[in-house]
């Protein structure tokens, strides 16, 4: 598996030892609007990935959501995304006094104009909070992308394309990398990013 992702045309594969260095790393690409394969731990059980096989992104721009839907998820224009936002920071963008880490329940969402590309045309989400507790790694990440954007929310939606079910092993995640717009892969502290000199 590593041999054959190492030789992927225009891609190079980066070991972080230190997985704070890989936060850092990749919290910079998703301010600069890289889609991210994250795949780590164990794998999902249920209909939805809860930051163990996700895609995530930024909010930010409104393009966002339609990007990920033509060319990564191969999926019809209108399909939402769920942010994932660190429960502490969940009422300030928000409306909702709970915690739902299994992204159960719509809400409104205070700050619309902020995350565009994770609302609905209403301007609800279905939101999922994320505790420390929970998933250190992604918290960590949204921490540090929230220390640069001022947005402690992410675009949060399962590693697979329309009519897949969620990728379950590094080889599912190299199919799915290589035929798809995600720009970096990362699964656990290893990371391959597409057209590495250009990014």
């Amino acid at each position: 598996f590593l041999k054959a992702l190492e030789d992927f045309p225009n891609c190079e594969a980066t070991h972080f030892p230190n997985f704070d260095d890989l936060v850092e790393f990749i919290s910079d690409k998703l301010i600069n609007n890289r889609v991210i394969g994250w795949y780590q731990g164990g794998s999902e059980i249920g209909p939805r990935a809860l930051g163990n096989r996700s895609i995530i992104a930024s909010p930010i721009p409104h393009w966002m959501k339609d990007h990920i839907n033509h060319d990564i998820k191969f999926r019809e224009w209108y399909r939402p995304f769920a942010p994932i936002v660190l429960a502490e920071k969940a009422q300030d963008w928000f409306v909702m006094d709970f915690e739902t880490p299994f992204m159960l329940h719509t809400v409104p969402c205070k700050k619309p104009f902020d995350i565009p590309a994770a609302v609905h045309i209403d301007n609800s989400a279905r939101v999922q909070t994320l505790t420390k507790d929970h998933n250190e790694k992604l918290y960590k990440l949204i921490e540090r992308f929230e220390s640069i954007s001022g947005v402690p929310v992410l675009i949060n939606t399962s590693l697979n394309v329309k009519g897949e079910p969620i990728v379950e092993s590094p080889d599912d995640a190299l199919d799915l990398f290589k035929r798809s717009d995600v720009d970096v892969l990362v699964i656990n502290n290893r990371m391959w990013i597409k057209d590495a000199k250009e990014q």
